[in-house]
C-alpha cells in the first residue's frame, strides 16, 4: 500500500468511504456489476457499502480497491512496516473506515510476499460480511471467543483455538459475547482480477472438515 503511517490512525466515516468509493467507480465508467464481477463481492453488498449503509472488513475492502484498480490505501491510509519486526507495545494500529475493528500489522509488505498478517481487535456484537476469495486463511484466538461460519459449519472458537479454511468456501465471524476479542489472522490479501475470482464458482466445495470440535 502505498501511504504509510507509523501511529494509530483516524479514519472517516463509513458514509465518506462509499462516496469516495462510488465517485472512483464513475470515473472509470464501471458499474456495479462490472465491480462485482471483477472483485466477487456481490451487487447489492457494494452498493451498501457506497450508500454508507455498510462497512466492510479489510479483506473485501481490498478485494473491491482491486476490481477498481487501486491500492487499499486509496480508501484507509495503512501503517507499512519499516522491516520485519513489530514491537508489541509499539505496533502501528489502523482501520477501515465507519469500522469499529481495529487492525494491528504485524506483516511486512515487501514485493514477492503473498501472505499478510494482522492481529484483529474485535468488540462486543460485532459480525463481518459472508465473504468468499481465492486463497487460504488461519485464525488463532489471542483473548476472548469467536463464532467463525465456514460453509454451513459453526465454531465457538475460544484463547488457543485455531482454524485453517479455503477462502473459497463462504465464511464469516462474530463476537457474541459482551467482551473484546483478538484475533491473529494470517491469509493472503492479494487476490486475482475478474478471471481468477469468476474460477470460485466452478470450484467444487467440499464440506468443511471437523477440524474443530463445537463448544457448548
Amino acid at each position: 500500500m502505498s501511504e504509510c503511517a507509523t501511529q494509530t490512525l483516524t479514519t472517516p466515516s463509513a458514509a465518506a468511504l462509499g462516496t469516495r468509493m462510488r465517485a472512483l467507480r464513475h470515473r472509470m465508467s464501471m458499474t456495479l456489476q462490472q465491480v462485482s464481477e471483477a472483485s466477487g463481492v456481490s451487487v447489492g453488498y457494494i452498493s451498501q457499502v457506497e450508500r454508507g449503509n455498510a462497512t466492510p472488513t479489510l479483506g473485501t475492502l481490498n478485494q473491491i480497491a482491486q476490481a477498481l484498480e487501486v491500492d487499499t490505501g486509496y480508501f484507509v491510509r495503512t501503517p507499512c512496516a519499516v522491516d520485519s519486526l513489530t514491537r508489541g507495545g509499539a505496533r502501528p494500529k489502523f482501520s477501515v473506515p465507519g469500522s469499529p475493528i481495529e487492525y494491528e500489522q504485524i506483516g511486512a509488505e515487501r514485493a514477492g510476499h503473498e501472505l499478510t498478517s494482522f492481529v484483529i481487535n474485535v468488540p462486543p456484537g460485532y459480525a463481518s460480511e459472508v465473504v468468499h476469495h481465492i486463497g487460504e486463511e488461519i485464525i488463532y484466538i489471542l483473548e476472548g471467543e469467536i463464532s467463525q461460519m465456514v460453509g454451513e459449519r459453526e465454531y465457538l472458537m475460544g484463547v488457543g483455538d485455531s482454524l485453517h479454511y479455503l477462502g473459497t468456501t463462504p465464511h464469516c465471524w462474530s463476537n457474541k459475547t459482551d467482551k473484546p476479542a483478538r484475533i491473529l489472522w494470517v491469509g493472503r490479501m492479494q487476490y486475482g482480477k475478474s478471471s481468477e475470482i469468476a474460477a470460485i464458482e466452478t470450484i467444487q466445495i467440499d464440506p468443511p472438515h471437523d477440524m474443530l470440535p463445537l463448544r457448548g
